[in-house]
């Protein structure tokens, strides 16, 4: 294991596992981000609505990969998600994640 995959852990293999699961992307930017670019097929919830959705993601019963602009937003909606009893997973920045998917 090298020092990235200790520190970060190996997010390409997380994502191949999260995705093998049926997971669901969910991109957390704004609706305007959002809509100049995605991954098709990921869900936008803005980041300040996520508490609001926690119901519906939870009704799905599919662990979730947050994305968003650079990492940061998804990180905070990963931890919103786990803490509500979601398997979750900070996907990073979108583009970066759509290569890797």
């Amino acid at each position: 294991m090298g020092l990235f995959d200790f520190l970060f852990g190996n997010k390409t293999k997380k994502i191949q596992d999260f995705k093998s699961r049926g997971a669901i992307i969910v991109d957390v930017r704004s609706k305007g981000e959002y809509e100049s670019g995605a991954i098709p097929g990921s869900k936008n919830i803005p980041l300040q609505h996520l508490s609001s959705k926690i119901g519906e993601l939870k009704k799905l019963n599919k662990p979730v990969i947050a994305c968003c602009a650079s990492g940061m937003r998804s990180a905070s909606a990963a931890g919103i998600l786990k803490s509500n009893g979601i398997e979750a997973m900070n996907g990073g920045g979108w583009f970066s994640l759509s290569q890797k998917l």
